[in-house]
């Protein structure tokens, strides 16, 4: 499943997740894969994913410049959509990593 990033989504995406922190029974149901929610292994899935296809879509835009059949726009779009995607990736991940760390300090 490819994620559209644009900045479109990325403000639904927002919006999609304010709604869910905001109502107790959406994270429940988030958190229970069994009760309709989505896990967070295949959140974190859908998301190396769409980083992945972002990459990819970068990388073909490349391509089509070294045959001079490209709009510079479109490339300069979506190689910067790509850094976005990454940034936002690397972040999430050393918050993940901090949240473990500070769970390893808490005593037992």
């Amino acid at each position: 499943m490819a994620i559209p990033t644009s900045p479109a989504a990325a403000a639904g995406a927002y919006a999609a997740l304010g709604r869910i922190g905001t109502d107790p029974t959406n994270l429940a149901r988030a958190a229970d894969p069994a009760a309709g929610g989505t896990s967070f292994s295949s959140v974190l899935k859908d998301v190396i994913h769409a980083v992945s296809a972002s990459g990819a879509k970068a990388d073909a835009q490349a391509a089509t410049v070294a045959t001079g059949k490209a709009n510079m726009v479109d490339v300069v779009t979506a190689v910067a959509e790509s850094e976005t995607a990454i940034a936002t990736l690397v972040s999430v991940r050393d918050k993940v990593i901090s949240a473990y760390e500070e769970i390893l300090k808490m005593p037992i």
